[in-house]
């Protein structure tokens, strides 16, 4: 578990239910080990960059925010990529409302696993598409970079699902691929 972070244990909202937050939508973060998918949550919750990688086995975090001028409570489930913990996966699947998909543009094979996690949910959620937010992270690690652009805007159209190259560290583009999921999950 990470310093100074709080694991809960949330017990999400059915989708639909509203508050005086809005509607509740339960996001699921998914992605393999180390491509930074602690670090986009966490900076979109607390506006901070965690630098030091310490494995996640599952954190929940509550965001009250307002998307295209509508409120809405996020229950934000930020997951384990590391494979030992791959049987909690299809648990967390089938509970979520939306998936950002996350990859580090500098790890070729991190990009490789979002395909099958793609998949993944698709198929536990029995159907052909389900909202999906494909991400880009580690964007300030341009000349690292192993994933070309071109291939994730491929594998973005093809899937129909938005695209976002972003960077934690920068706060580059991480409120926005989280606002899109919303706005694919309504």
């Amino acid at each position: 578990m990470h310093a100074g972070r709080r694991s809960l244990r949330v017990a999400f909202a059915a989708r639909g239910q509203q508050g005086d937050e809005g509607e509740t939508h339960k996001l699921v973060v998914v992605g393999g080990g180390g491509v930074g998918k602690s670090a986009l949550t966490i900076q979109f919750i607390q506006s901070y960059f965690v630098s030091d990688y310490d494995p996640t086995i599952e954190d929940s975090y509550t965001k009250i925010c307002t998307v295209d001028g509508v409120p809405a409570r996020l229950d934000i489930l930020d997951t384990a990529g590391q494979e030992e913990f791959g049987a909690m996966r299809e648990q967390y699947m089938r509970a979520g409302h939306g998936f950002l998909l996350v990859f580090a543009i500098n790890d070729r094979q991190s990009f490789n696993e979002v395909g099958k996690l793609f998949t993944q949910i698709l198929r536990v959620k029995d159907r052909d598409d389900f909202p999906v937010v494909l991400v880009g992270n580690k964007a300030d690690l341009e000349t690292q970079r192993q994933v070309p652009r071109s291939e994730a805007s491929t594998f973005s159209a093809s899937h129909h699902v938005a695209y976002f190259e972003a960077s934690a560290k920068l706060r580059l583009n991480v409120d926005e691929a989280f606002e899109q999921l919303v706005r694919a999950v309504r």
